[in-house]
């Protein structure tokens, strides 16, 4: 008898207690350990068998690298805040805004060093949009959806150098090894990028509402003090806190280090693979890439900041906690990693492969992009929702012969849709926080937008398909 049903039943738990919860996490973890008793139905056969998946995945070559990428990464922001940094930035490019234009322009300009993490971005930008809200003469409802739409839709673009990147071509890499797919994970991802529609439709509308759309909306009267004298921006945030140095360059050097580095030892590291510059980077290790330049960077930034009378101690208390900000991530994913392993040995593949022929193809990627922006919305998850579906997108690619890099787009397309729209998302809750705006006010406020977006993005994937 075929018993591959039973690996969509991890699939079953995982979603509904995510999304009554609210929380990705339980989810995932009850979801590892029912298809752990699946596959060992004893009291300690399934704790056993549990533990094992989780050290399989952490003990793997390519995935140290990317723990290590996340946490080094992470701990490098802490300690440019603690150098003062991002304040430095603030109090710079603050001073030099006199009108909303400029603001606005500083905006979209400023992802260029500033695209490193959503939460990046908003410690950098909305506190000068804050402090020159009377200035730019928008609602605060506006201003966020603004700086909210050249954050995680820009970033899921941008394939080096990021909080993101990492972890998307980790579960890209995870669903093909269960599909026996021998492909390159990072380079999936790249082509997977034009394909991320929505991000692209909302970067579009942010565009618009920012320099071609006249807002009859006014800032709210209530639960908003951003207009009261004695409501001080540098509050908002302890990163732009007047404790802190102000020193731009302190952000702006490891930025353009870390970049710098990541493309020369890319292209290194592909030339002895290849011909042709192009080829390098096709050919390249990227990952290792990008942890050697964060290495660097970090020790650089150590020294750098030492010479500017800065001590040890501070700065490695600095790194520890800037890394420990991303420890829900990386227990995340090493959750998803023994989800993945589980599902696979209960033949997670070989159910969808035979029971998803009656799916038309041409409704695949749309169905599959709703029902992540669905997931991603009440779970509030980017990271948990392309965890719980880039297997399943995969299997299903390749069960129908639609283009993996099409459905890899629509997977991380969907997931971006919560991060921006749901009030229970980090991006939300992080920007209505430094705006001192109700979150829920703010939640609805740019849900019909995104809804918008999210109907056109559906309306592509339909006649994607029909093209393909």
């Amino acid at each position: 008898m075929n018993h591959n049903w039973l690996s969509i039943i991890p699939f079953l738990v995982v979603i509904p207690i995510a999304i009554k919860t609210r929380q990705v996490l339980p989810g995932l973890f009850i979801g590892l350990l029912a298809g752990c008793y699946l596959l060992e139905p004893s009291l300690i056969g399934g704790l056993k068998k549990m533990l094992s998946f989780i050290i399989k995945g952490l003990t793997d070559h390519s995935n140290l690298k990317i723990l290590l990428f996340l946490y080094a990464f992470s701990g490098l922001v802490g300690i440019i805040k603690l150098s003062g940094g991002i304040r430095g930035f603030v109090e710079a490019a603050s001073s030099k805004i006199k009108t909303k234009k400029g603001a606005l322009f500083l905006t979209y300009v400023s992802t260029i060093g500033t695209f490193s993490a959503p939460s990046f971005r908003f410690v950098t930008i909305a506190p000068i949009m804050r402090s020159l809200l009377k200035k730019v003469k928008m609602s605060t409802q506006e201003l966020g959806f603004v700086i909210e739409s050249t954050a995680t839709p820009i970033i899921v673009l941008i394939p080096v150098a990021t909080a993101f990147v990492g972890y998307m071509t980790s579960i890209v890499d995870m669903a093909l090894e269960n599909e026996n797919i021998h492909q390159d994970a990072y380079s999936l991802f790249i082509r997977s990028i034009p394909y991320n529609f929505f991000s692209f439709v909302m970067i579009l509308l942010g565009i618009y509402l920012s320099f071609f759309h006249h807002s009859s909306s006014k800032p709210m009267s209530s639960n908003e003090s951003i207009d009261q004298p004695d409501e001080d921006w540098h509050n908002c945030d302890p990163a732009v806190s007047k404790e802190l140095p102000v020193k731009p360059w302190n952000l702006l050097i490891p930025l353009i280090i870390t970049v710098i580095l990541t493309l020369l030892l890319t292209w290194w590291d592909g030339s002895k693979k290849a011909d042709g510059f192009l080829q390098s980077f096709i050919k390249a290790d990227v990952l290792d890439a990008m942890v050697i330049a964060l290495v660097i960077t970090i020790l650089f930034s150590f020294i750098f900041y030492r010479f500017q009378g800065m001590k040890t101690g501070p700065l490695l208390e600095g790194f520890i906690a800037g890394g420990n900000d991303l420890m829900s991530v990386i227990v995340l994913l090493t959750v998803v990693w023994g989800l993945s392993s589980v599902t696979d040995k209960l033949g997670f593949s070989a159910f969808i492969t035979s029971h998803a022929g009656w799916i038309p193809a041409a409704f695949v990627t749309p169905v599959l992009f709703i029902f992540g922006g669905a997931v991603s919305y009440f779970i509030g998850s980017a990271w948990g929702t392309w965890g719980i579906l880039m297997p399943l997108g995969i299997s299903m690619s390749e069960a129908a012969g639609i283009s993996l890099p099409l459905v890899i787009g629509a997977v991380f397309a969907s997931g971006t849709f919560g991060a921006f729209a749901s009030p229970l998302s980090d991006d939300t809750n992080t920007i209505a926080r430094i705006l001192n705006i109700p979150v829920i006010e703010y939640a609805k406020y740019k849900l019909k937008p995104a809804l918008i977006a999210a109907g056109i993005t559906a309306v592509l994937y339909g006649v994607t398909m029909l093209l393909f």
